[in-house]
């Protein structure tokens, strides 16, 4: 093998390599910090809701009271979706994972709502709305509805009189979510709405660089959340906590994973270096909700791994990420576990529009180099002559 380039600066994964500029959300992953647009995470959890956070991510600022009332009321409007969207769910296969149902139907969105990619369509600020609107509305519609079709139940028309979040959890159970549930999973959505530069976003960026439409590039995200390393990990960790099963058996699991050198799910973080403030808002509302419907057994182990990584890899900055208490969360709602990743889809998708909304404007197609490994001046052998 040969390569005739400088590979000093190979970094695998672009790991520590900035890939753009923004001014959408912001890290500190030594103090374990987290702000949208400048506001701490733990702000916008106790006072805002997704909505609001919403308009804040894409729209660099707290809207006044008449813009966000307007902006609500267009995400009620645009939370229907077609029926041949519905028919076409009605053909997925049974074990069909929500995500490839989700990213299958954000795909298809692009060709209804068909969008002109010349440059100066694509920076109109009416289209720009009407994706957000779209987007941010129809997700919950559509994995709510996949998940009653995929069990041979009718999907539940989406309710206007009800919240982003409360709406959603009508359209999984039927059922109108008490307050408190409804502050829980509003929370969660705005926990999960942003995280910098992430795989996922960095798959909204690139598809977006080469001009396809925005459904594209929100697709290509989906795909990229849907992976065991980034949003499906909170289904690892409920299923390590099923496998615990008990308190007694949970030191010996873990000291099991140490040993052989394994990773504990929900543990450690690429840029957190200290417990990840999201991981610490959700333990919040898991508390929060166990005072009205009882704490399980599930939590106290979660409880004793996250004080048995403290002990033994507290020093190494492994700590309790995102994932290691969103699972819990969302099953003590009564939600499905194959659903988690497509609720962090749900949430997401503001943020990858924040990015999609500032990558317009850069308008330059990613194009990054690679290190040739390979043979050079290779010769071409006839099919006769060889082996």
């Amino acid at each position: 093998m040969a390569s005739n380039q400088d590979i000093s600066c190979y970094s695998p994964g672009l790991a520590g390599i900035p890939v753009a500029e923004s001014g959408v959300s912001n890290i500190d992953g030594q103090k374990g910090l987290l702000s949208y647009r400048g506001i701490d995470i733990e702000v916008l959890a106790e006072k805002s809701s997704f909505e609001e956070t919403s308009f804040l991510l894409i729209y660099g600022r707290l809207p006044t009271a008449d813009e966000l009332r307007l902006f609500d009321e267009e995400l009620r409007d645009h939370r229907s979706i077609k029926f041949r969207v519905r028919d076409m769910m009605k053909c997925f296969p049974e074990s069909a994972h929500p995500m490839d149902a989700l990213q299958a139907c954000v795909a298809v969105l692009g060709m209804f709502y068909p969008m002109d990619t010349s440059l100066n369509k694509m920076l109109d600020e009416q289209e720009i709305r009407d994706v957000y609107l779209r987007l941010i509305a129809k997700l919950p519609t559509i994995v709510a509805a996949h998940s009653r079709m995929r069990k041979g139940e009718d999907p539940i028309p989406p309710r206007k009189d009800l919240s982003h979040a409360a709406n959603f959890l009508y359209m999984l159970s039927g059922k109108v979510p008490t307050p408190l549930a409804e502050r829980i999973m509003d929370v969660a959505l705005i926990v999960h709405a942003e995280h910098t530069m992430n795989a996922s976003t960095f798959s909204t960026l690139v598809v977006a660089s080469s001009k396809a439409d925005p459904y594209s590039s929100i697709s290509a995200a989906i795909g990229s959340l849907s992976g065991a390393l980034h949003g499906g990990a909170n289904e690892s960790v409920l299923r390590m906590l099923d496998e615990i099963g008990s308190l007694d058996k949970a030191e010996a699991y873990l000291q099991n994973k140490l040993d052989n050198k394994k990773k504990i799910a929900g543990l450690g973080h690429r840029i957190y270096r200290t417990k990840d403030p999201r991981a610490t808002l959700l333990q919040k509302l898991y508390v929060d909700l166990a005072e009205e419907v009882g704490i399980d057994p599930t939590y106290e182990i979660a409880s004793f791994i996250e004080q048995f990584s403290l002990e033994t890899l507290g020093k190494k900055g492994i700590c309790p990420n995102v994932d290691f208490y969103s699972g819990i969360v969302y099953r003590k709602l009564g939600i499905e576990t194959d659903l988690f990743t497509p609720i962090f889809a749900i949430s997401r998708v503001s943020g990858w529009l924040a990015h999609w909304r500032e990558q317009l404007v850069l308008g330059r197609i990613y194009r990054p180099e690679q290190i040739y490994t390979g043979e050079t001046h290779m010769e071409y052998v006839h099919i006769d002559k060889r082996g």
